[in-house]
């Protein structure tokens, strides 16, 4: 029974962005370990930007100096 917890910065992601990531995983999983996706469970955890640091800076801060994660 697969357990996958994903953890995110709370930054707006929808809740059709959620069900992608949820889908996504459980058919990796499925396809990779061979495991039924009816017993893969998958958690998504939204952290508030004060609570997740980076290089011993809050990215709440690291966001006001306008440097996200965001593919160029």
């Amino acid at each position: 029974m697969p357990y996958i917890k994903i953890e995110l910065t709370r930054e707006g992601v929808t809740r059709k962005q959620k069900q992608q990531l949820i889908k996504g995983v459980t058919d990796l999983v499925t396809d990779v370990l061979n495991k039924d996706p009816h017993l893969t469970h998958v958690v998504i955890q939204e952290i508030n930007l004060d609570d997740w640091g980076y290089a011993g800076e809050q990215v709440s801060v690291l966001r006001e100096r306008g440097i996200t994660a965001d593919k160029k």
